[in-house]
């Protein structure tokens, strides 16, 4: 697929999928969101790469839906006939099956590669949405978020009444939602609803440099593993989860990364980890 609403490169082992059309603060359409999920199971098959980061070209990181196409929809229900859409090019990846991580956008749990969302600007409604569903959120400082939707008449969408309130708590969540206003990056630290707030200056710099560190003392077996039990551990009990995690540790033991983690350790040098 040819990318008209988002741009996708791999260096250094980190897949950046940027949403692109920077003159409407990347405004979504519904082409973005085919492209988005195209790039996110190219990235999940590629084995050269480790980790991603989803980000916004310019000011922004996505400041919901392009209104004018909310206004030209309104009333039918839908934002467009999907038969005018690109159709995804790459398969879906393996991983859970289960069909609440195969929805709009809550597939990105569903990656089995860590995605940190770099929230360079404004993220709201749909934009918003993208965010929630990353494993990780940092943001610059003059970043805003929120929900939006109770502004537009809309309701708490793809999801988010489910996974904000693990975040952030039910008060936070229902302050976010019923109000739609835009919480600030130190704000949305102290919900923790991001990790960490970075001088704008920087910003891109310091979240690549998380994240090359990540790919380069990381097992990504471990994180593939991980991610896995951490979500699917959000609807299971503790019982279920100890259970899970006796099987996967004496997997993990016969593992070609645990060996890796054994010798190199050993050994003091750099870790090289095959996934395995």
């Amino acid at each position: 697929m040819s990318y008209e609403h988002i741009t996708y490169e791999v260096t250094d082992g980190i897949a950046t999928c940027t949403l692109s059309r920077p003159e409407q603060l990347n405004a979504y359409t519904p082409r973005m969101g085919i492209e988005l999920r195209d790039a996110m199971f190219a990235a999940a098959a590629d084995d050269a790469v480790r980790a991603i980061i989803l980000t916004g070209a310019g000011r922004g990181f996505c400041a919901g839906a392009d209104m004018k196409l909310l206004g030209a929809f309104s009333g039918a229900g839908r934002m467009t006939d999907a038969g005018s859409l690109p159709k995804v090019t790459h398969p879906e990846p393996p991983g859970p099956t289960r069909p609440d991580v195969q929805t709009e956008y809550s597939y990105l749990l569903s990656i089995p590669k860590p995605i940190v969302a770099a929230i360079n600007g404004p993220a709201a409604g749909v934009g918003f949405v993208f965010a929630l569903f990353c494993d990780i959120r940092l943001a610059a400082a003059s970043a805003r978020m929120g929900a939006i939707f109770s502004r537009r008449g809309l309701i708490a969408e793809y999801g988010i009444s489910w996974i904000l309130p693990r975040l952030v708590g039910l008060a936070n969540a229902n302050d976010i939602l019923f109000s739609g206003r835009l919480v600030t990056a130190a704000e949305a630290e102290r919900m923790g609803l991001v990790s960490r707030v970075i001088d704008d200056a920087t910003f891109m710099n310091e979240v690549r440099d998380y994240v090359r560190e990540l790919v380069r003392r990381a097992s990504p077996r471990s994180i593939r593993v991980m991610k896995r039990q951490i979500y699917e551990d959000q609807t299971g009990t503790l019982a279920s989860s100890v259970e899970v995690a006796l099987h996967e540790m004496h997997e993990s033991l016969r593992s070609e990364d645990f060996k890796e983690g054994v010798a190199h350790f050993v050994e003091k040098r750099e870790p090289r980890f095959s996934g395995r």
